[in-house]
């Protein structure tokens, strides 16, 4: 019996390639600038703002990162890149809440994330500010979301936002530019295998 080659496999459904380019709104405009919101139960929102980072870096940006979770004691990848380039970062966060050893100060240590966050966004001398797993703070009651609405629809012209985090809440994706959900399909977590340095941190 022979076997029949992947490419002639009837079974496997195959697009064609596209002829015509994708319909475009009938105008295009420049922005002054964007907000981003990626959530999901996914792996890749705090990757793909981070991407971006470095994005902004090599176009001269100035650019601010505040993490509403992690705690200084995260020596991340993305952070040592972060400190090499002289973006800043702020990880102001105590860790998961399941560990916390007292939730007042984890709640405390949340809403001042967002005191800090707010100025960057408001001071208009960043053209980027990552507000990683801020969604938590919103989710958990930490931070009033109108206020964050606010901020944000009122920001400077010329800065740009990027939240993360899951369970982003509908009033933030009506406000953003750009939303993108980012979904699970399988887990190296969920086969037993550990967070690994270079890939997940």
């Amino acid at each position: 019996m022979t076997s029949t080659p992947r490419d002639e496999n009837p079974t496997v459904a195959r697009d064609e390639a596209p002829r015509e380019r994708p319909a475009a709104p009938p105008t295009l405009r420049r922005a002054d600038s964007l907000v981003l919101v990626n959530t999901g139960d996914g792996k890749g929102k705090s990757s793909a703002a981070f991407g971006v980072m470095g994005r902004a870096w090599a176009r001269g940006w100035r650019v601010s990162v505040v993490q509403f979770l992690k705690s200084g004691k995260w020596q991340s990848g993305e952070r040592k890149l972060a400190e090499h380039l002289g973006i800043e970062w702020q990880s102001l966060g105590d860790g998961f809440t399941w560990e916390s050893r007292d939730i007042d100060e984890t709640v405390a240590k949340g809403r001042h994330a967002w005191e800090v966050a707010r100025a960057k966004i408001t001071s208009g001398d960043y053209q980027l500010v990552i507000l990683d797993e801020m969604t938590y703070a919103l989710v958990y009651g930490w931070i009033d979301l109108d206020d964050v609405l606010g901020v944000i629809a009122g920001r400077p012209r010329s800065t740009n936002v990027i939240i993360t985090g899951r369970n982003a809440p509908a009033e933030l994706l009506d406000l953003a530019d750009t939303a993108t959900e980012m979904r699970v399909i399988k887990h190296a977590y969920d086969q037993g295998i550990r967070a690994m340095k270079g890939i997940e941190y």
